[in-house]
């Protein structure tokens, strides 16, 4: 069940992450359509590129997003020992993320 609960708060926080980045990164472009069409991968890269996240830091972001893709597949022991592996990691970079977002 602890497990469980974890990993499905590891894909909740992946999701609102990606939300928050959407709007910290709008300043930077046209417009909010153009900054809603872009991907997972691409939104922190633009990150990287505007100097909110540093190129080691999107790629671990890469990294929680395809095993958070895995969650939509593999609900097996094995995924969430995986998912687990990731989370003190994904913790710190969650919380520098939100240092980023907050920050003016």
């Amino acid at each position: 069940m602890y497990r469980n609960s974890l990993v499905k708060g590891f894909e909740m926080s992946i999701e609102q992450s990606l939300k928050l980045l959407r709007k910290k990164l709008t300043p930077y472009f046209s417009s909010k359509k153009a900054v809603d069409a872009l991907t997972f991968k691409d939104l922190f890269r633009y990150a990287n590129k505007h100097s909110l996240l540093n190129e080691e830091a999107v790629q671990r972001w890469f990294v929680y997003r395809d095993n958070r893709n895995s969650t939509a597949h593999d609900y097996g022991e094995q995924f969430a020992k995986e998912t687990l592996v990731l989370i003190d990691g994904f913790i710190n970079d969650v919380q520098k993320l939100i240092e980023v977002v907050e920050h003016e």
